[in-house]
């Protein structure tokens, strides 16, 4: 069923009206044929706006989550549904996964009715998984699917094979398509993704091979977390000392200080609109997925024995957020949680 095909409209006019205007003049008749039908799997804040920007660049999806409230979402647009991993994978030319952990990716490719569950002949020839997961993780899925064949040839691929690709930016980035993507895997692969993931996002790194892009991830976000922390304490002393929060941040803005922290994410409630601490911490990234980054962070660090004082304390940090019923508030909530407990301008 494409869009904009007899199909699509079949399904009712609500999806029909919602296909024509969202699509924005794109069509999939200029897409690459083996790159047509993409599944995607993981409906969460962030997939499910990257799954539909997917569909406004025009691209044949169909979805699967075990959140049937974010299947309906979708299905009641008139986008396929699938009951499982394994289906999607049988309607697909390439497979998206946009997952919360590793056990969640280890289940989805490998577990019963996986995307690897068709006896080692592949239909999709390309799987990308964008989730945060350690790179141990990305490489042996990687290696699993490198064992495989494809069912028939796609395109210029022989055989199938997969890209890490995580990203940056958050829920905001993914629904306005500017995402950052990280991407480890075959170099050809990534060539060959490229307009697929600008449909989702502006900038793209190549990192290297298998699993490259999943430690990068977890770089990126221990540095985010330590500086969360760093900015939140220095608000938190600033208070103390008397300083206003948002005279604090107009110099730290234009100062040495400066950080994504500051001046795009403040911890400070009312300080900027539209970011968490101005909506009681609720959205965005959670404390709970912070802790479990860093404890990714930390276990591979432990892997290549080196240490990360500063990681290890942002870890306790989280860790003991969610302990005290922070998990699902968004990860800037230290500020009020763990350094003030009351909120100022």
């Amino acid at each position: 069923m494409g869009l904009g095909g007899a199909g699509w409209r079949s399904v009712g006019s609500k999806a029909h009206r919602w296909g024509c205007l969202r699509l924005r003049g794109f069509s999939s008749a200029a897409l690459p044929p083996h790159m047509e039908s993409v599944g995607f799997i993981g409906l969460g804040n962030m997939g499910s706006h990257m799954a539909r920007n997917l569909i406004n660049a025009g691209y044949r999806v169909s979805v699967h989550d075990v959140n049937e409230n974010a299947m309906k979402k979708f299905s009641d647009d008139g986008i396929p549904t699938k009951r499982s991993p394994l289906e999607v994978s049988e309607s697909s030319d390439v497979v998206i996964t946009m997952l919360p952990s590793s056990a969640h990716v280890l289940d989805v490719y490998s577990g019963a009715n996986g995307l690897l569950g068709n006896g080692g002949r592949l239909g999709p020839w390309l799987y990308i998984d964008s989730s945060t997961v350690d790179p141990q993780t990305s490489r042996k899925i990687s290696m699993d699917i490198s064992r495989c064949r494809l069912k028939e040839k796609k395109g210029y691929a022989e055989k199938p094979m997969m890209l890490d690709a995580p990203v940056s930016g958050g829920v905001p980035a993914a629904e306005a398509g500017t995402l950052t993507f990280m991407v480890g895997g075959l170099e050809e692969a990534y060539v060959a993704a490229k307009p697929l993931l600008l449909a989702m996002g502006k900038k793209l790194i190549y990192c290297g091979g298998a699993g490259n892009g999943s430690a990068a991830k977890i770089c990126n976000n221990m540095a985010m977390a330590i500086s969360m922390l760093g900015v939140s304490e220095a608000f938190a002393l600033g208070q103390n000392l008397g300083i206003k929060a948002s005279t604090l941040t107009d110099i730290f803005n234009c100062s040495s200080a400066r950080c994504w922290s500051s001046d795009t994410y403040n911890p400070v409630p009312g300080v900027l609109e539209g970011v968490p601490s101005s909506r009681n911490y609720d959205g965005g990234f959670t404390s709970k997925l912070m802790a479990k980054d860093l404890d990714l962070a930390m276990a591979s660090a432990s892997g290549v024995g080196y240490k990360c004082p500063m990681g290890s304390g942002a870890l306790n940090i989280y860790q003991k957020l969610c302990e005290e019923g922070c998990d699902a508030k968004d990860f800037s909530c230290a500020f009020r949680h763990y350094y003030t407990g009351k909120d100022e301008k």
